[in-house]
């Protein structure tokens, strides 16, 4: 024994090496080791249990979009078979354009318009001030097509209604010479057999009205731009199969719609949309709740992607998901479980953790199939989107961001849109913030 030393005190490791504690709290810790190791366990296997059933339920969403590809592809047979037969239906149509500014690629989209495969129609332009550079540049695509009939037309001044739009939708109706209305926006580019694919279902006098799928083309090229136009041509178009398949058509897409005069009319004009963000969404569920039929063309079109810089193409996408979530709040809630990449990386991370990692990455290599799968039959087959870097790279990363989207929809109800900011109400009205 040393000098000085306790003689109760025992050494119980080498030399200079101590107890690090008393021992009751050693034991304690001891202790709680598995029940702790438990509990994350537990925390694994929910994470596991979450990603599971988000796989499942994002696969019954492709199985469904999957089901209805066979259909639409038969609608598509018989609808070109019917436009082969010339003269064929050709009613015709007034063209109303709304423009907002001189966006770019501008003048070769409005081109596109002038140079259609049809008898008789015009084009009716209108911007809220008569020296918008949107009108110049019209009028400058139209002088190289006299035999088109064109209008120039302007509000003036700023609009009595939220959602401006409509004012230049009330005074070119007011001033369309025809009795069915093509609606288009300005980013859209199309075929020259697009108004005889538009006029077709009009020659069921139960149909009033009429929209068509689109599929994205950035227009500027750049990554996010590519995101989000494979966005629009496999989830948009995804969305909207399903959505018919469940329920038929109670909704028009924006980029495209077609009318009849006497429908929205009968609606109460297009005033009933004055208050509303998703316009579109409005005026085809007007529509249906008239008893008419809403159909979905067999044309898709080119929807240009205008925003090549990240910070525009976020701000465009998020406002589009928080406008859905206060249309259809509930159909928009369910979005979340038609993803599969979220859920498949989080099947990857439990599973690693549980020490499964093969487990894990054949769930993560089910999700990006089950995107493949969707992205080539939808994307590829029906929009016919020529991107197959989009369809088969970019679409499993967007079906990602599109969570992510969906998960931002919920943060706040206010948006940008042409430089104002609005804030949303249930039902999809807005209002003023400022």
């Amino acid at each position: 024994m040393q000098v000085g030393q306790n003689p109760e005190q025992k050494q119980s490791g080498p030399a200079g090496i101590h107890p690090a504690g008393n021992p009751e709290d050693t034991g304690t810790l001891a202790a709680n080791l598995p029940s702790e190791r438990y509990s994350i366990g537990c925390m694994a296997y929910v994470a596991l249990g979450i990603a599971v059933f988000g796989l499942l339920t994002s696969t019954v969403f492709v199985a469904m979009a999957l089901w209805a590809v066979p259909g639409y592809l038969s609608e598509r047979r018989r609808a070109l078979a019917k436009l082969a037969a010339r003269p064929g239906f050709t009613p015709p149509l007034s063209l109303l354009k709304p423009l907002h500014g001189a966006e770019p690629g501008l003048e070769s989209y409005l081109e596109t318009f002038f140079t259609q495969d049809y008898p008789e129609y015009e084009i009716i332009f209108c911007a809220r001030s008569s020296d918008d550079a949107g009108l110049a540049t019209a009028r400058r695509v139209a002088a190289r097509h006299p035999q088109i009939p064109a209008q120039f037309l302007s509000t003036g001044g700023e609009p009595d209604y939220i959602n401006a739009k409509v004012a230049s939708m009330e005074l070119m109706e007011a001033h369309a010479a025809h009795e069915i209305l093509v609606i288009s926006d300005s980013d859209v580019r199309v075929a020259p057999d697009y108004l005889r694919s538009v006029a077709l279902p009009f020659a069921d006098e139960r149909v009033g009205g009429m929209c068509c799928l689109y599929r994205g083309v950035a227009a500027e090229g750049g990554i996010w731009a590519r995101l989000e136009a494979v966005g629009m041509s496999v989830e948009m178009s995804s969305g909207v199969l399903v959505a018919r398949l469940m329920e038929d058509m109670q909704f028009t897409l924006g980029p495209t719609m077609a009318f009849r005069r006497d429908s929205i009319r009968r609606m109460g004009g297009f005033k009933v949309t004055a208050d509303y963000c998703a316009d579109d969404f409005i005026l085809g569920n007007e529509t249906y709740k008239l008893g008419q039929t809403v159909v979905l063309s067999h044309h898709a079109i080119d929807h240009m992607v205008l925003y090549s810089e990240l910070a525009g193409s976020l701000k465009h996408q998020v406002r589009w998901m928080k406008s859905t979530r206060f249309s259809r709040p509930k159909g928009h809630f369910g979005t979340a479980l038609t993803f599969s990449m979220p859920f498949g990386l989080l099947a990857l991370a439990a599973c690693i953790w549980l020490g499964q990692p093969l487990w894990g990455l054949a769930l993560f290599g089910f999700a990006v199939g089950t995107r493949l799968a969707l992205s080539i039959a939808v994307g590829g087959i029906v929009a016919g989107d020529k991107s197959w870097f989009g369809l088969l790279v970019l679409y499993p990363m967007r079906d990602l961001m599109g969570f992510c989207f969906w998960a931002a929809s919920y943060a706040g109800r206010r948006i940008l849109w042409r430089g104002r900011i609005f804030e949303l109400e249930p039902g999809g009205k807005m209002r003023a913030a400022e």
